[in-house]
């Protein structure tokens, strides 16, 4: 148990970790309430609108990737941080005191949606290898865990709270708590001590370093094969608010409640997944395999549930399979990434990820459409076992590569990872 929690020792770690629950808790509010105002309130029941919702947030995942990867190994990761937590703080204000006054509109949600994806885009690389600024390499793993096991804490609490919320005094106020849960990281980033701070080496500004990472990568057997893992799945596989919304509505007609119940449901599987994470030593390429084809038969069980009850069961298991594949993938690319080229890097894989979505939300919306919701989750089956079947290929053809692969982990792991200045 000491060694799950180990991170917490340190206090900027703690004093991050108990910011981010909070504000976790307001995203995830915003979250179930943004499906349910699109599909309930400003549309008669279109999976297709929430698609572009998933579309539109997810984008710009993709469009920024090489820029916000630049500002991530470049700029002073802390100070960059407190700008994009500002900005979505305030665009969760304002679309939330549209929906209070009765203001919204579809084009409105599509909108802010946009505008919340590109400030995300610039956060998450910069979050994500921040991490390491907090604990150093060595805890590297096991931070990464427990950050997903407080953002999947929180999205098992979230949802639940957005339906009580949004059945008693409106959708609207689930917006604007999200954007006071902002102060609470800003208010961490704020408290952190400097000194106690381990700083990634900073990468030198040169001409062609926006295009590196793609180069470094495309180097790399192993994260080429990772990453296609992670497009397969993140395409067609991560559209979770596609398959409970249909499916609550849909198929099992629930309220509201129901609906948030359901997304917390999956939270229980996901945060199974992190602290399952957590304890384990050092990540492993053979855990993505595992976690892609358990992935793929969760899909697969919930297409085929029959009863809310057993959906709700067949989403714990997709909840602990997806937090296997992103949780390990996360890891592995980083203690295996030079320090200076994580954020380029971890810019590449948010991107394949959750860029994808723009490409996947549509389709997977449209089969809801006209084949129904079964058939959706069906197409998320399919992306499992396929990423499945890529790391099979790899751990066959590029076996050699794979363990230098986990070698490189176990040297940044006991390397410390002290990093160099910020500039």
């Amino acid at each position: 148990m000491r060694r799950t929690f180990r991170s917490l020792r340190i206090f900027n770690y703690r004093v991050w970790a108990a910011g981010a629950l909070v504000s976790n808790i307001g995203s995830w509010m915003q979250r179930a309430a943004q499906d349910w105002l699109v599909f309930t309130e400003l549309t008669d029941h279109s999976a297709a609108a929430v698609g572009i919702v998933m579309a539109l947030q997810f984008g710009p995942q993709l469009l920024l990737m090489p820029w916000s990867g630049f500002a991530a190994d470049h700029f002073n990761q802390r100070r960059l941080l407190m700008a994009t937590q500002a900005t979505m703080g305030v665009l969760a204000l304002i679309i939330g005191l549209l929906t209070v006054t009765g203001l919204v509109q579809l084009w409105h949600v599509y909108v802010f949606a946009f505008l919340f994806g590109c400030s995300a885009a610039l956060d998450a690389p910069v979050r994500q290898t921040f991490v390491a600024e907090l604990v150093g390499d060595a805890d590297l793993s096991n931070a990464i865990a427990l950050n997903s096991t407080s953002f999947n804490a929180a999205r098992m609490v979230g949802p639940a709270v957005a339906g009580l919320v949004i059945a008693s005094v409106g959708t609207g106020w689930a917006f604007l708590f999200n954007g006071a849960s902002f102060m609470a990281v800003l208010a961490s980033l704020s408290l952190l001590r400097k000194s106690e701070l381990r700083p990634n080496a900073r990468a030198h500004r040169a001409k062609g370093s926006v295009l590196q990472g793609f180069h470094y990568v495309w180097g790399r057997a192993d994260l080429r094969a990772t990453l296609i893992m992670l497009f397969l799945i993140g395409t067609f596989g991560l559209n979770f608010p596609i398959f409970i919304s249909t499916m609550a509505v849909g198929v099992f007609h629930s309220d509201a409640r129901g609906f948030g119940l359901l997304s917390s449901m999956m939270a229980v599987g996901t945060m199974s997944g992190a602290l399952l994470a957590a304890s384990r030593e050092r990540p492993k390429f053979t855990s993505l395999l595992a976690g892609a084809a358990i992935f793929g038969l969760g899909c697969t069980l919930a297409a085929l549930a029959p009863g809310y009850w057993l959906f709700a069961a067949a989403l714990v298991v997709i909840g602990v399979a997806a937090l296997t594949v992103m949780n390990t993938s996360n890891a592995l690319m980083q203690l295996s990434t030079e320090p200076a080229m994580r954020g380029r890097v971890m810019a590449l894989r948010l991107g394949v990820a959750l860029g994808g979505t723009p490409i996947g939300a549509p389709i997977v919306g449209w089969v809801a459409d006209h084949l129904g919701p079964r058939w959706a989750l069906g197409v998320g089956a399919a992306a499992g076992f396929a990423a499945a079947i890529v790391a099979i290929g790899a751990l066959a053809r590029f076996r050699g590569e794979a363990e230098q692969y986990a070698q490189r982990s176990e040297v940044n792991l006991g390397s410390g990872g002290e990093g160099g200045a910020v500039s």
